[in-house]
């Protein structure tokens, strides 16, 4: 009986604990940031897009044939498109095709591997903030080159810092004074004990 407790015990965690990590997954999808990659898509790419039904599910299907995101890589390029060929197709193996074009070409484009989905994140719907973030990604790269292709609001997405120049405005510059204020505050008051502990703890 103990030992059948014990599996059932086993059994309970595991499945919580993987319940809790979908749940984390699903919970970092933003749908304020759904609004806005709709409508710079849409805006980018013209009306022949379509607009998705809200929310998580309308917008997995909206690009789960790769046929927008292509549309949308394509848009960027004044010359020469990346993808030669959008093709809506009912075969599953035609759709992740199209979809990892779209990530070959994103990348091509200077979207950083790390910031990339994986085609069963859209496909099956796996982690559908992962693609959020690559369509992101690719906002702040286009709104980056100022190529004079994208096509939208440039605050929707942030400007990436380009070599070492570092733009920051009077308010970043500000807060971050007071960041260090605060940590040199902190100290106040500590021992010298205290201090030379800090430090050699920094040490390690």
């Amino acid at each position: 009986m103990a030992a059948q407790g014990a599996g059932m015990a086993n059994k309970g965690p595991s499945y919580g604990m993987s319940r809790q990590v979908q749940d984390k997954i699903a919970s970092k999808y933003d749908q304020d940031l759904e609004l806005i990659l709709v409508e710079w898509i849409s805006q980018q790419c013209g009306s022949g897009v379509g607009k998705p039904e809200a929310g998580k599910g309308g917008f997995q299907t909206w690009l789960k044939d790769g046929c927008v995101l292509s549309e949308l890589i394509n848009s960027l390029f004044s010359g020469d498109k990346p993808i030669k060929k959008v093709q809506s197709s009912p075969m599953a193996f035609k759709q992740m095709e199209q979809i990892s074009q779209f990530l070959t070409a994103s990348e091509k484009y200077g979207v950083i591997k790390s910031d990339m989905f994986q085609t069963v994140d859209l496909w099956e719907g796996k982690d559908l903030a992962a693609v959020q973030r690559t369509l992101s990604a690719l906002g702040s790269v286009a709104v980056t080159k100022d190529e004079g292709t994208y096509r939208g609001d440039p605050s929707w997405f942030f400007k990436k810092a380009q070599e070492n120049k570092r733009d920051f405005s009077d308010d970043q510059l500000k807060a971050g004074k007071n960041v260090i204020g605060l940590q040199m505050g902190s100290n106040k008051g500590a021992s010298q004990e205290g201090m030379s502990y800090g430090r050699s703890r920094q040490i390690l």
